[in-house]
């Protein structure tokens, strides 16, 4: 396949805490003009069937995926896994036992929100907007936190509250880097890197980062994405080149509302690396 695909490989449902159902990405995918399409949900595959019919439907190749939290040297680092076979027993056993710790992560979550704001169901509030307790994340908070007027977006609550450092961020212990790879490989996925430029390590954490995923079978990192500056994408493209790593593109895409950037409305991958979407042809 071509380096210049619009391939648009990370994405999220409200199966985990997008705002549009899986039908619904994948027909906006489409209308995008997207040729190569992943729905990568927090932690679940249980979007992967309907995303895949639907995509069908409307003739755009699909991709299942997942995103899987990792806790690397006390931060929450995301690895993608790509090409998954949702069916797999070990990779549903796998997010299971990472979805278990979100509902008490939530709880503490609520009450330091609530230690901070003038609420006192932060809880039962983002809880509503999930749909299910095992779901729930920090946007579910963010999005009720902006529906009760505390902040003007979800941006801001992040900012203001739900980030490292800051009143409502509560550190939790996700899966192993070396967990979440072997659960992707086994189930004949794909591991990429997420956004690396989120997060916040020294350039010793970070090279350790990459040189333990190498290691243990990792394939790919985002190059292109919609939380990544041209100066972002040059860094990490230099890195996937140092590490013989595979670039991927994807939009990170939540909610018409929300997203930085639509489905399909990426720039194109920096000359001179070989694309994730190869493993596909």
């Amino acid at each position: 396949m071509s380096p210049a695909l619009n391939a648009d490989l990370h994405s999220h449902s409200t199966r985990s805490d997008g705002t549009l159902s899986p039908a619904r990405l994948a027909r906006r995918a489409h209308d995008n003009g997207v040729q190569l399409w992943a729905l990568t949900d927090h932690d679940e595959l249980g979007g992967i069937d309907e995303a895949a019919a639907a995509a069908r439907d409307c003739g755009l190749r699909f991709v299942a995926g997942v995103e899987i939290s990792v806790s690397v040297a006390e931060q929450t680092v995301h690895v993608v896994g790509l090409g998954v076979d949702p069916a797999d027993a070990a990779l549903h056993a796998g997010l299971q036992q990472v979805r278990a710790g979100r509902e008490q992560r939530a709880r503490r979550i609520a009450a330091e929100l609530e230690r901070h704001v003038a609420l006192d169901d932060a809880y039962a509030g983002a809880v509503r907007l999930a749909g299910n307790p095992a779901l729930l994340s920090r946007t579910h908070f963010a999005r009720y936190l902006v529906e009760r007027r505390v902040c003007a977006s979800t941006h801001e609550v992040f900012t203001r509250f739900l980030t490292p450092g800051k009143p409502g961020y509560v550190e939790h212990d996700w899966a192993t880097l070396r967990d979440a790879v072997r659960w992707i490989r086994g189930a004949g996925g794909h591991a990429v890197i997420a956004h690396p430029a989120r997060y916040h390590f020294t350039s010793t954490e970070e090279w350790a980062l990459f040189e333990s995923f190498k290691e243990l079978g990792g394939a790919a990192v985002e190059i292109v994405t919609s939380s990544h500056g041209h100066g972002d994408q040059r860094k990490y493209a230099d890195i996937a080149t140092e590490f013989g790593l595979l670039a991927s593109r994807g939009s990170d895409f939540h909610s018409p509302q929300e997203s930085r950037c639509d489905l399909g409305r990426l720039p194109p991958l920096p000359a001179g690396l070989t694309p994730v979407w190869e493993l596909f042809a």
